[in-house]
C-alpha cells in the first residue's frame, strides 16, 4: 500500500487484503449510536448477519489493481449485547488467510479488533457512527489512520470503500462489494 510509506505497514499484498477485507465487513457492523438507539443498534447488527461473499480490488497504492475474494460469516449471539464476531477468510489466487474478529458495545461507541488488533498484526476499531443505511468507521493501526465507509443496498449486497488519511486527505484504497450467501439461510422445517 504505497499510501502508507512508512515502512512498518508493509505487508504481503495477501495479508494486507485479508486485514482489510475483515476490517471493511467490521465497518458495516460497527455503529456508534445514543444508548437510547440500543434496539436499532441490535437491529443493524442482525441485519448483517450471516454469511457474505464478494470481491474487492486495491485501488491505489503498491498493489493497485489486485483482485481478491472473501467468504465471511457474522454472528451476534458471542458479541453479548450489541456487536458480532466474523470468522472466515479471503484469499488473491492461491493464497487464502484466515480470518477472525470481535467487535462490541463499549459505553457509547464500539470498540474492536481482528485478528490480533493493532498491538499485533491486526487492526484496531476506533470509533464509529451509522446514518441510515451507510456507517463510517475508524481505523486504527500504529501511525495509520484510516476510515471505512459501508453502505447497505437492501437485505443482500454491502459495498464498501476504505481509506487512509495522507497528510491531510483521506484517500481511498480499497473497494469491496458483498453479497449475501443466500444459500446459507436457512428456511425451516417441513413438516
Amino acid at each position: 500500500m504505497a499510501v502508507a510509506h512508512q515502512g512498518s505497514f508493509m505487508y504481503s499484498r495477501t495479508s494486507l487484503i485479508a486485514r482489510v477485507s475483515v476490517a471493511a465487513f467490521l465497518a458495516a457492523t460497527a455503529v456508534a449510536l445514543p444508548a437510547s438507539a440500543g434496539s436499532r443498534d441490535k437491529a443493524f447488527f442482525e441485519q448483517v448477519t450471516g454469511s457474505w461473499q464478494g470481491k474487492g480490488e486495491i485501488v491505489a497504492g503498491k498493489y493497485k489493481g489486485t483482485k481478491f475474494a472473501c467468504d465471511l460469516t457474522g454472528d451476534t449471539a458471542p458479541a453479548k449485547g450489541a456487536g458480532i464476531q466474523l470468522d472466515g477468510f479471503c484469499r488473491v489466487g492461491v493464497f487464502k488467510q484466515p480470518m477472525s474478529a470481535l467487535i462490541t458495545r463499549s459505553g457509547s461507541t464500539y470498540k474492536g479488533k481482528f485478528l490480533d488488533g493493532a498491538a499485533g498484526k491486526g487492526l484496531d476499531i476506533t470509533s464509529g457512527q451509522v446514518n441510515g443505511n451507510k456507517v463510517v468507521v475508524g481505523i486504527n493501526r500504529q501511525k495509520l489512520n484510516g476510515a471505512m465507509i459501508a453502505r447497505l443496498d437492501g437485505d443482500n449486497k454491502m459495498n464498501i470503500t476504505i481509506s487512509v488519511k495522507v497528510e491531510d486527505k483521506m484517500v481511498p484504497v480499497i473497494g469491496v462489494s458483498l453479497d449475501r450467501n443466500l444459500d446459507d439461510i436457512a428456511v425451516g422445517s417441513i413438516k
